[in-house]
């Protein structure tokens, strides 16, 4: 134990010069250290364990001689308890450390997640409904939050005013925010609870979506009313007219037209080829699978693509007014409505599976891969590995006998 020194007051201590260790007194070991610059701090010489050891204890005079002196004793107090006080400062030092290490809101860690996956998902318009539902409904509420800090509660704030109104928008908006926590896990910002996730956690708090949601079937033109629309489309001038006459025969969805380029069109197999995937942007993700898909084309629709214009610069069947760039995806809903039809673009592909069932003898199968829906479950899939290629070149002559009249 230190030599206990005079005790010195304020005004002596402020008095103190020269270079080295002053002892003050009032508690055993306890100086003003001056260095060579003339900063002074407070030091306390003390025994720990058999060893000797000096502890800071703040600057002169930011930290008073009282306060020096009430810091000194609290870690003399340890000592004798066995405490090293200099190892327990350090510690709370990385612990603080560690903490800030973790001080990453909501906000940064979603933004963080987009940047890095964005390129992972099918297209532009996947990533824009990341993050517009995450601003829109979740970061009013969590986004300035630590991530660490997010609860159940926090969760159930967001989703309960439009679990029941935006059913499908509360859904994808709960997994996206689960994603987000469980990154946040991963990465060490916060514990292994995520209070978005569903079974077991949500799934006692909110009816599940398929109980509330309302399910709404695009408008479809009636089987027996296909061939009359057919006829009065084909008396329409006009690029969007070929077009939705080129979707009705071959019964595919509205973004394959309007990204249909003559490359993919075989002449002597009288064959279109989707690919899964091409291109950048909005028309990265051709296939709603992401899988390449054969479109058998029937004579009618051979027809119709050698009437088409070839447009210099454009490799497009279908290029709208602006140079170069796909129709839009309302063109072909707003020549329905003027058309007074009684369906949309989409509804076409409801009609021909109709049509299927109550008109041919075709296998279900047959319809499936016509429309490019997977058939079955993984392991039937796994072993109707055939696209059923020359029973749909059959499927597709008839529905386009049907419909041409």
């Amino acid at each position: 134990m230190p030599k206990k020194a005079i005790e010195l007051g304020p005004l002596a201590v402020s008095r103190l010069a020269g270079q080295g260790f002053h002892a003050v007194g009032g508690v055993a070991g306890l100086g003003l250290q001056i260095v060579p610059s003339g900063a002074k701090s407070w030091v306390l010489r003390v025994t720990v364990g058999g060893k000797r050891r000096k502890m800071g204890l703040g600057g002169y005079p930011d930290v008073t001689l009282a306060n020096a002196r009430i810091a000194a004793r609290d870690a003399m107090d340890k000592v004798r308890k066995g405490v090293d006080p200099i190892d327990e400062g350090r510690a709370a030092r990385r612990a603080l450390v560690a903490s800030r290490a973790k001080e990453v809101t909501f906000k940064q860690c979603a933004e963080r997640y987009i940047e890095v996956h964005k390129g992972s998902w099918k297209n532009e318009k996947h990533e824009a409904q990341w993050s517009s539902t995450l601003e829109k409904y979740a970061f009013p509420v969590i986004g300035d939050l630590w991530v660490r800090e997010v609860s159940l509660e926090h969760v159930k704030q967001i989703l309960e005013p439009i679990w029941k109104t935006k059913t499908e928008t509360a859904k994808r908006l709960r997994g996206r925010i689960e994603v987000v926590l469980d990154s946040a896990i991963t990465q060490g910002f916060r514990d292994s609870y995520n209070p978005a996730r569903w079974v077991g956690n949500l799934n006692t708090i909110f009816p599940a979506p398929t109980k509330i949601k309302k399910v709404t079937h695009f408008r479809a033109v009636p089987v027996k009313d296909v061939p009359a629309f057919f006829a009065a489309l084909r008396s329409k001038e006009g690029v969007t007219a070929r077009a939705l006459e080129f979707l009705i025969l071959t019964n595919v969805r509205s973004h394959n037209v309007r990204h249909a380029s003559w490359s993919e069109i075989d002449w002597e197999t009288k064959t279109w080829a989707i690919p899964g995937e091409d291109g950048a942007g909005e028309s990265k993700q051709r296939m709603k699978t992401g899988k390449a898909h054969r479109v058998p084309l029937s004579e009618p629709a051979l027809e119709l693509l050698k009437s088409l214009p070839r447009i210099d610069g454009s490799d497009l069947l279908f290029p709208s007014p602006r140079k170069g760039a796909p129709l839009s995806d309302m063109a072909m809903n707003k020549l329905m409505r003027d058309m007074e039809a009684s369906g949309v673009p989409h509804g076409f592909r409801s009609s021909f599976r109709d049509w299927a069932a109550e008109h041919t003898n075709f296998s279900r199968e047959v319809t499936e891969k016509a429309m490019a829906h997977q058939v079955g479950d993984r392991v039937e899939s796994s072993y109707l590995r055939s696209d059923l290629f020359a029973k749909r070149r059959k499927l597709m002559a008839r529905w386009a006998d049907f419909i041409v009249g």
